[in-house]
């Protein structure tokens, strides 16, 4: 932070949302329980479904948030 950079950059936060976004749509999608399921992990396999699902929808809120913060900031002239 000494030479003037952001510790948290559009790219940083870009990357974060399209994380989110894969995730969530692995686990809707099914393919998270179904390679639970090939593991021998069905009812398992069914709770991190849900819990990623719920970890990719948080991830896609914040850090969209965070994108729509900065990408306004970056647009909007005072």
């Amino acid at each position: 932070m000494s030479n003037g950079y952001s510790s948290c950059s559009i790219w940083g936060v870009f990357l974060g949302f399209l994380t989110g976004v894969i995730w969530l749509l692995l686990a809707v999608l099914g393919f998270i329980s179904t390679f639970f399921g090939l593991l021998g992990l069905g009812a398992l396999g069914n709770i991190l479904n849900i819990l990623i699902a719920l970890i990719g929808f948080l991830a896609f809120l914040v850090f969209g948030f965070c994108l729509f913060k900065k990408v306004w900031r970056c647009c909007v002239k005072k």
